[in-house]
């Protein structure tokens, strides 16, 4: 297989449309058929069938993009690699992070790997572990920052600091004016994620753990730095890390709700994968980063 036929294969399996593929590519939309026939012979099965106006991989098809991306990743990491030969610590890294530990953790890792290394320079992606990881998982990112999980094959994770999320309310919220119980949490509104993002499930599951009905949520967003602004203005409760309320600066406007059964420890991790090329500027910027918070 021709390693330029699995690129253009690549973009055409993403998009699900030759035409398209041929404007993104600059290519012709016969020179793309071709190279589709190419594979389809070298496989001994169709890649695509008809859906609709456009196509869609067929089980074969599928099987040949994870190899297809996994070979694209290698290559690109064994290019990177022989140009950074001898160059020291320079290049480019490509780090996914998750929200609060872009807010506390990388900055000034970011300050110190500028200093020792002014010509190297990053991309950073801010999401939700899941979605960082199969980016990683592809090659699009060299590292991932983000909540510790099951252990994966082909995945290696350092752990790097604890985290607590707990409760917290605006400190003259009415909740302070008697000893707070986990019982009168149910009776006041909050402002959360979505359902899917782990903190939100998690306190969704030990509401129902607990025989409690679920918060009753007015704002939901996606913004998680913006939380504690908002619950300082808004008066709602949230579910937040205690680092925001040691250094966001409506701080001094918020208060933790001391109910130990609604408070989630979880650990920070930085995560690579086991068997492709870290770049030396990568390795460093994990040494860099502070292994407690």
């Amino acid at each position: 297989m021709d390693l330029r036929d699995l690129r253009y294969f690549e973009t055409i399996a993403e998009l699900e449309h030759v035409g398209r593929a041929a404007e993104i590519l600059h290519r012709t939309q016969p020179a793309l058929t071709g190279c589709l026939r190419r594979l389809e012979e070298a496989c001994g099965a169709p890649l695509f069938e008809k859906s609709g106006r456009g196509i869609r991989l067929t089980a074969a098809g599928k099987v040949l993009l994870k190899w297809a991306r996994s070979l694209r990743s290698q290559v690109d990491d064994a290019e990177r690699e022989i140009r950074e030969l001898g160059n020291g610590i320079t290049g480019h890294i490509r780090i996914g992070i998750v929200p609060t530990a872009a807010q506390f953790l990388l900055p000034s890792a970011v300050r110190k790997m500028l200093d020792e290394a002014p010509k190297v320079t990053l991309r950073t992606v801010v999401g939700l572990s899941d979605s960082l990881k199969e980016q990683l998982l592809q090659g699009d990112l060299d590292l991932m920052v983000g909540t510790e999980g099951a252990a994966e094959v082909g995945l290696v994770s350092e752990v790097l600091a604890e985290d607590m999320i707990v409760v917290a309310a605006v400190a003259d919220h009415e909740i302070f004016h008697t000893e707070p119980i986990l019982n009168s949490l149910p009776r006041y509104r909050w402002a959360l994620q979505p359902v899917g993002a782990p903190t939100r499930d998690w306190l969704d599951r030990t509401f129902d753990q607990l025989h409690l009905p679920r918060p009753k949520v007015q704002v939901e967003t996606t913004m998680l730095l913006m939380l504690p602004m908002l619950i300082a203005e808004t008066g709602l409760l949230s579910f937040i890390s205690r680092l925001h309320l040691e250094s966001n600066s409506s701080a001094s406007r918020l208060r933790e709700v001391p109910v130990s059964q609604v408070s989630m420890r979880r650990r920070l991790v930085v995560t690579y994968r086991e068997n492709s090329y870290l770049p030396p500027a990568a390795r460093r910027l994990i040494e860099l980063l502070p292994h407690s918070i």
